[in-house]
């Protein structure tokens, strides 16, 4: 959430900024602000409630030219979407700008003894009492009637950021010196872009592609003293430490609409190549396995894991859900798939030979962040599942599995959803080889995962059949989502997907499940949505299907052969390619990420920036 872009150098500060925060707002925001500063002149702001392109056309009519700037976009924590909320905040009566991403636990304490030394506060945030501080230790390093000097503001930044409790990203200004930018992060990620005789910061690289190929991952507890032709990092324990100066990676590149008409659309047609790119290198038909280059651990300590805890939040919870079922068919090693955030307060009883994986796509996710954080302090081996090369996750795991999807810019993750069940299939296999799985089962589920990318693609072509079952449905006030085995979490993430773009109310349950209690909501305005295809429980799905239809409940079918009983039975069926079971939920979330896609469209929703809602949740 929230996104920050910082420049620095000899040029206009304003097209960076600006074109940074539009690269940044997949991240989720409600308003947006840019300050700049140059010699001998004040600091100058602009902020509007509401989206880039307004910030865009204020400055249109207010220019704001500028060596010096730093920009922000907004998703609200304390206080509304207001202009007076949006950053970037002053403090000090303008000495200090700053730019924040994150929550300040202590902010109250903090502004109560702020506003007894006479500083007065125009916005609710956390952040404004950091640009308060920064000001006040500003003061007290200075002294009285002292020369200002660079080293003053380092020391004010450390001696505020030591005071902090809770996560920051930070970009600080200071009026008195037009020539220096200071980044300090804990928690929440900055990226330093090295450019000549310029130089820029970030949330995340996208908006570093482009101005330079060279970069800096800032870690906790590191500030950057950032001038125009020189980058110093500090560390909170170490003092001053040499920089580790990193290519930009091609995974960072651009990402354009490419002529679709928003990023999900184009982002549910890439699966093929991203489920390829997954795959790619890792199948080895030789030994019917899977290897994985990353794992940092050795084929003995993986061969006595005795159970495994998959840890994610939303779509990567469900993801988990897959790879629960995925593992212990396969590889016969209990797992267990934890909220993230809820296991991050749990204490629960952990084996010394349990390996913990953390599944995330943006690989910034602050509570699977902290989940792995703490089973790492209890000695457990801590594994990502990431798609972000450089996020926090991935560089605090132990090691992991890079899916390799590219950028995913929509807010409603497709693409990376199916990534990851693709490495979890892989894993499992791993896994399973490593014990009881027999050469012929290994070379079975290869073939079948070397035919996923040409399965899905034919999947993609029941895209106009699902537009036509749209639009019957798109006034719906609730659907109901069914699946049992491999296809529960299937449900689970269509009813999110659905939740998620359209803001119709949508439930996922295990179809048997349904007669505990939901089917009380079946009535002739609620569809259902059945994922019944041939399988181990295909009979058993088909009778809750029937339960519904006796209800007058409206039934949508996913079949995977042509059926005569759910075409009889149902109202709506969508045909998707036969498949393996255990590879069913990738193919089978198609047809539903489409079916969300559409319903919004016809609701008039915002596809790729749905309200309220934020790519990267790096908050609570």
């Amino acid at each position: 959430m929230c996104g920050i872009v910082g420049y620095i150098g000899s040029k206009d500060a304003c097209p960076f900024l600006l074109s940074g925060l539009q690269r940044l707002e997949y991240r989720g925001y409600d308003s947006a602000g840019i300050a700049t500063l140059r010699q001998s002149d004040n600091i100058r702001v602009t902020k509007v409630a509401g989206r880039v392109a307004e910030l865009d056309a204020a400055l249109q009519h207010k220019p704001m030219a500028g060596p010096l700037g730093i920009g922000h976009t907004r998703w609200a924590t304390h206080g509304a979407a207001t202009q007076d909320n949006a950053h970037p905040h002053l403090g000090g009566s303008a000495a200090v700008t700053l730019a924040h991403n994150g929550v300040i636990e202590n902010y109250e304490s903090l502004k109560s003894e702020l506003v007894g030394k006479g500083y007065q506060f125009v916005s609710q945030t956390d952040s404004e009492v950091v640009a308060h501080l920064v000001a006040e230790c500003l003061k007290e390093a200075q002294g009285d009637g002292a020369e200002p000097e660079v080293q003053h503001c380092v020391d004010a930044m450390q001696a505020a950021i030591a005071r902090l409790r809770g996560t920051y990203g930070l970009v600080v200004m200071f009026r008195e010196f037009p020539d220096l930018l200071i980044a300090a992060r804990c928690g929440s990620p900055l990226v330093v872009g090295v450019g000549k005789q310029e130089q820029f910061v970030a949330s995340d690289t996208s908006p570093l592609v482009g101005f330079t190929e060279r970069i800096i991952y800032l870690a906790d507890h590191q500030i950057a003293v950032i001038r125009p032709d020189n980058i110093q990092v500090l560390h909170r324990d170490h003092g001053r430490v040499r920089p580790d100066i990193q290519t930009l990676s091609s995974q960072s590149q651009d990402a354009s609409l490419e002529g679709y008409e928003h990023y999900m659309l184009k982002e549910i047609y890439e699966q093929p190549q991203s489920i390829q790119n997954a795959l790619r290198g890792r199948i080895d038909r030789d030994n019917a396995t899977a290897k994985f280059g990353g794992l940092n651990l050795t084929t003995q300590q993986l061969r006595g894991i005795q159970r495994v805890i998959l840890t994610g939040c939303g779509t990567s919870w469900h993801s988990a859900l897959v790879g629960d079922y995925l593992i212990e068919e396969l590889a016969r090693i209990p797992v267990e798939v934890e909220y993230a955030s809820e296991l991050r307060y749990r204490n629960p009883p952990v084996d010394h030979d349990t390996v913990v994986f953390g599944i995330t796509q943006s690989g910034e996710t602050a509570d699977t962040l902290a989940a792995l954080r703490e089973m790492k302090r209890k000695g457990h081996h801590t594994l990502a599942i990431c798609n972000v090369i450089g996020s926090s996750i991935a560089q605090e795991a132990d090691g992991g599995i890079y899916l390799h999807a590219g950028p995913e810019i929509g807010v409603a993750s497709t693409k990376a959803f199916t990534s990851q069940l693709t490495v979890l299939s892989m894993l499992a296999l791993y896994f399973g080889r490593l014990r009881h799985l027999s050469f012929e089962a290994g070379q079975r589920i290869i073939t079948q995962l070397e035919l996923l990318p040409q399965v899905v693609e034919q999947t993609l072509g029941c895209h106009k059949q699902v537009r036509e079952i749209a639009a019957k449905y798109a006034d719906a006030s609730n659907f109901l989502y069914l699946g049992r085995k491999f296809n529960f979490p299937t449900a689970l993430e269509g009813a999110l997907k659905l939740k998620e773009i359209s803001y119709i109310h949508a439930e996922g349950y295990p179809a048997a499940e349904m007669k505990h209690g939901p089917i009380a909501l079946v009535d002739e305005n609620t569809p259902s949505v059945f994922i019944v295809p041939q399988g181990t429980v295909y009979e058993k799905v088909l009778s809750n299907l029937q339960e519904v239809k006796a209800r007058g409940g409206p039934v949508i079918a996913i079949v995977d052969h042509e059926d005569p009983q759910v075409t009889k039975l149902a109202d709506d069926v969508i045909h998707i390619p036969e498949i393996e079971d255990f590879l069913q939920p990738i193919v089978a979330s198609i047809p539903l990420q489409l079916l969300s896609y559409e319903i919004a469209l016809l609701r008039g929703c915002d596809v790729d920036k749905p309200r309220n809602l934020a790519k990267s949740v790096t908050v609570e």
